[in-house]
């Protein structure tokens, strides 16, 4: 019995709900345990419903699901709640269904075994794993194909593990209540919206026109709203907490709400993050963002409409790198880098290294000059800064409206859009020869709600996000200041580099060569051997704690020296790309997922307690998979052994046995927390590189 509960609600009035569900789903009134009126805290609304659950997972991206579908086999009743109706998100709602991988971790198979599953599930989708002959990826695959298959893996893990998953979509987390002493969320409230009768549905109006609506408990013109209060369990076991909430939101929208201490943007300069181009914390300079779209290849030409506001963008855009190509050929380069659907799998013509173009063929975009949008100034940044919510009075009891800047979200849609044009019609380009850039006709932009980004307007329904707000650990043994991961700990750069030693003052350029010698560090030390002298690992940082593993390039898509990004000449701000490049196989320390202050919320997706150097290289699939899981199997471990995530970890960098045991039961359900050979003997990693 598949015990899975789509729960939509219309606010019709205070206490009033109704529960719509789809063929298949039935039960409700069993599997949804609420609690009595007077058992219902103090809120500023009273809640239409209350739910309880043992994990509330805000957030139904990729770590959000890979988080629910290990806590199902465990057994568990799973909250979920998404902004969007997708679950999935860098694969569904954000479009981006070209799976990062690197290269020898692929060539293993050696992922967590939920992302296998899907791997392989695409695989029997469409007979293979690349439908699209993409040449970015080895799998390149349609998003709305992405929610389907991930919501049965979902549905085939509750009737596995016995256990309830009570899936929310289209709802945002609003109010957080704590515990008297600060240290457990006892509540969260939660808004969910459903168009008002007579009105168009839902992902007809792009997210910037929408967004601050979601947010509000007010009905409105066009939407319906019901406030949802999630709550523990009505018998709790007896222990230290009696469920646990996992943040896995796209930009860490619980870490501002909860207020605990957490960074955004440039870290400043120092022997952990040698690369970085600042002194200062930058909370504005964040990765650029991406609005995602489709388009198709005809065989006849189709002229589309110029957008109202494309000169304003028009300036920004070019083909990026310098080739050997002509106007067609980059063309034909940057529709296969992302295609996603091939309708003609035997052709002849290539272009690197994979069939050129034809027509019926669907190519999804996310093109770093084209539509990447990247604000980095106070006034166009996209998330929030700490002051910036303060001063809005986002921080304020009932005051929480996503944290994000809307009408930076309506110029990302808008660069989009017109990035689409420029493809098609435009002339110029930013950064190579104009006269590689000619119209090419034989296209159309694909929109619709039963289009592969499931929208009117045919953007995604959310953007990539490649950087959100970032925790600081909670102190630990080398870390007086919070736990963070950060560049010095997984690199490949070569220190060697006059770079380092000519941008670092003497002291810390010692420090950064002491940080990086592994085994060699005492004796350099001892004998005062000079920096430069000092021989530097091959391998990453090994953490006794870890739950997951994790390998990508260092990837930056810098954000815009001035505002707005567009601008005319504008350049990517100096300095941010000396970190990009390669990264040994690393892992996920659980200390990265426990904040400060509160002990029942554990962070995964982009959130984790990691610097921006690091957050670069811990943004793609597998990584969000592992991390879930690792989440997870966390609060799954806490529960049964009536312990608090932050106690496993207290001692390190001793191993507390119940980490050990915690590791053991992660690594026999499919799920390594490090990669073969891991030893800090072991410096032979050549094989291992990304690209």
């Amino acid at each position: 019995m598949v015990k899975v509960v789509q729960v939509t609600r219309v606010g019709v009035a205070a206490g009033t709900a109704i529960a719509l569900f789809a063929p298949g789903w039935f039960n409700i009134a069993a599997q949804a345990q609420s609690l009595a009126p007077d058992e219902v805290t103090a809120l500023p609304v009273v809640p239409d419903e209350v739910v309880a659950c043992d994990l509330l997972i805000v957030g139904g991206g990729l770590s959000g699901t890979a988080a629910a579908y290990q806590a199902l086999k465990a057994g568990h009743t799973v909250c979920l709640t998404e902004m969007t109706d997708w679950v999935g998100g860098q694969i569904s709602s954000q479009g981006t269904t070209a799976l990062d991988e690197s290269r020898r971790q692929r060539q293993l198979l050696f992922y967590p075994a939920g992302y296998n599953e899907l791997r392989q599930r695409v695989e029997a989708k469409y007979g293979e794993l690349d439908p699209g002959r993409c040449w970015v990826s080895a799998t390149c695959f349609l998003p709305y194909d992405a929610h389907a298959i991930l919501f049965d893996m979902l549905e085939d893990a509750a009737d596995e593990g016995h256990g309830v998953l009570k899936w929310f979509p289209n709802t945002v987390p609003k109010e957080l209540e704590f515990s008297a002493d600060g240290t457990q969320i006892v509540s969260m409230v939660g808004i969910q919206h459903r168009p008002q009768p007579g009105t168009p549905p839902l992902n007809t109006e792009p997210l910037s026109a929408v967004i601050e609506d979601f947010y509000t408990y007010e009905d409105s013109a066009r939407f319906a709203k019901s406030a949802i209060q999630f709550v523990p369990p009505g018998n709790p076991p007896e222990g230290p907490a009696d469920w646990y909430v996992i943040e896995a939101t796209e930009t860490g929208e619980l870490i501002a709400m909860a207020d605990v201490p957490y960074r955004l943007g440039l870290d400043p300069k120092s022997h952990l993050n040698p690369s970085s181009p600042v002194t200062e914390q930058d909370p504005y300079c964040t990765q650029g963002f991406t609005y995602t779209f489709a388009m198709e290849k005809t065989e006849e030409p189709t002229i589309p409409a110029v957008p109202e506001y494309y000169p304003q963008y028009e300036p920004y855009f070019s083909w990026e790198q310098v080739r050997d190509f002509d106007a067609q050929d980059y063309y034909d380069f940057v529709f296969t880098y992302r295609r996603i659907w091939a309708a003609e799998p035997e052709r002849t013509e290539t272009i690197a290294g994979v069939p050129r173009p034809r027509p019926g063929d669907i190519s999804m975009q996310n093109w770093t000059w084209g539509n990447d949008y990247r604000p980095g100034n106070a006034v166009d940044n996209l998330i929030y800064s700490h002051d910036q919510l303060a001063e809005l009075g986002q921080l304020e009891p009932g005051g929480w409206l996503g944290g994000l800047r809307q009408e930076t979200l309506r110029r990302g849609e808008e660069n989009a859009i017109s990035y689409y044009y420029w493809m098609v019609i435009g002339e110029g380009d930013s950064q190579l020869d104009d006269s590689l850039k000619e119209p090419v006709l034989n296209s159309r932009y694909v929109s619709g709600y039963d289009s592969p980004m499931g929208t009117a307007h045919g953007l995604s329904k959310f953007p990539y996000i490649r950087e959100a707000r970032r925790i600081v650990g909670r102190p630990s043994f080398g870390y007086d200041d919070g736990f963070e991961i950060n560049e010095v700990d997984f690199t490949w750069i070569d220190f060697n580099d006059p770079f380092y030693e000519e941008n670092l003052d003497p002291a810390t350029y010692e420090r950064l060569r002491v940080e990086v010698a592994g085994q060699g560090a005492i004796d350099a030390l001892v004998n005062e051997t000079p920096p430069g002298e000092i021989p530097q690992r091959q391998r990453a940082r090994i953490y006794p704690d870890s739950i997951g593993i994790a390998q990508y390039a260092i990837d930056f898509h810098p954000c815009m020296l001035e505002s707005p990004p567009e601008k005319p000449g504008n350049i990517e701000r100096p300095g941010v790309r000396q970190a990009h490049g390669q990264a040994y196989p690393t892992q996920i320390p659980l200390r990265a997922l426990i904040p400060q202050r509160v002990d029942n919320l554990l962070v995964t997706g982009k959130g984790l307690a990691m610097s921006t150097i690091a957050a670069a290289a811990y943004r793609v699939h597998s990584y969000e998979w592992s991390v879930g899981v690792g989440a997870a199997a966390t609060a799954d471990f806490a529960l049964r052994n009536n312990v608090l995530p932050y106690q496993l970890v207290d001692e390190t960098p001793m191993l507390d046995p119940l980490m050990y045991e915690l590791r053991r039961e992660l690594e026999l359900s499919g799920n390594p927390t490090q990669f073969p050979g891991t030893s800090i003997f072991n410096e032979d990693w050549e094989d291992w590189r990304p690209w």
